[in-house]
């Protein structure tokens, strides 16, 4: 049981607030004071016109919905396979035997050193894109899902078998709820890494996105658009957390996490 003091969500909202603005202040101090050249760090209001500049251009709507797309479908393909090869691998020693040490394996492969592979067999259309972003959550996932599995109290299953259940009532009652709260947050923390991957998937042959948008600035050394890139990919990445802990509030309210 955690012994944390828990605090209302105004608390919590102000603290967010505080720590956002501590940052902005640390960051206008040392640009406009001087302190950092504008070459490595641009001022707060040329970031928010390189925003304006984007919109009237017509690319900042458009490529941010080309990324979320690419991030969502890549994840989700990941999420559909590692979730029954998790719960596979926690419930059957045979499973574990085989798939886990491939997995293990895999996980270790620098998904960079896999782009050109990916364009190899996939070309360089999305299909590309959300293989990059599957390769880098899906190892992991699948490992994660497992270990919360393995995490469900093992007397749970005993119990349910002894008063009659199946193995598919077993499943269905027993583990996947005792584990839900486990994979909630697995699922959080692999989003978070499919965002931190667009960039590898937009490096090459993309023609659109965020990623490609950074990474074409940064041959102009347009670095207010680059910090703009980075801005936008960091609140979409935080939109995408908060919206992961309310649905584990609607999904496991039972969950000791949930109010953490």
């Amino acid at each position: 049981m955690s012994t944390r003091p828990k605090a209302s969500p105004a608390h919590r909202a102000g603290l967010a607030i505080l720590s956002f603005a501590a940052v902005l202040a640390a960051w206008s101090a040392a640009s406009y004071g001087g302190l950092v050249k504008e070459l490595f760090l641009p001022k707060p209001h040329s970031v928010l016109l390189a925003f304006a500049d984007m919109q009237r251009d017509g690319i900042l709507l458009s490529y941010t919905w080309d990324s979320v797309y690419r991030v969502m479908v890549g994840w989700s393909l990941a999420v559909a396979a590692a979730v029954p090869l998790g719960l596979f691998i926690a419930t059957s020693r045979r499973g574990a035997a085989v798939c886990a040490p491939l997995i293990e394996f895999a996980r270790y492969l620098p998904v960079v050193a896999l782009v050109p592979l990916t364009l190899l067999y996939f070309g360089i259309g999305d299909g590309q894109k959300f293989a990059i972003i599957f390769l880098g959550t899906f190892f992991q996932l699948a490992l994660m899902v497992a270990d919360s599995v393995a995490a469900v109290p093992r007397d749970l299953g005993r119990a349910a078998a002894t008063l009659g259940a199946s193995r598919a009532q077993i499943y269905r009652m027993v583990l996947l709820p005792g584990a839900l709260p486990g994979i909630m947050d697995d699922l959080r923390i692999t989003v978070g890494w499919a965002w931190t991957y667009l960039v590898v998937a937009e490096l090459v042959a993309a023609n659109s996105g965020l990623g490609y948008m950074i990474l074409r600035a940064q041959r102009f050394l347009a670095i207010d658009r680059i910090f703009a890139g980075l801005v936008l990919i960091g609140l979409l990445g935080l939109a995408t957390d908060w919206l992961f802990k309310a649905a584990a509030r609607l999904c496991v309210p039972w969950s000791e996490k949930v109010d953490a």
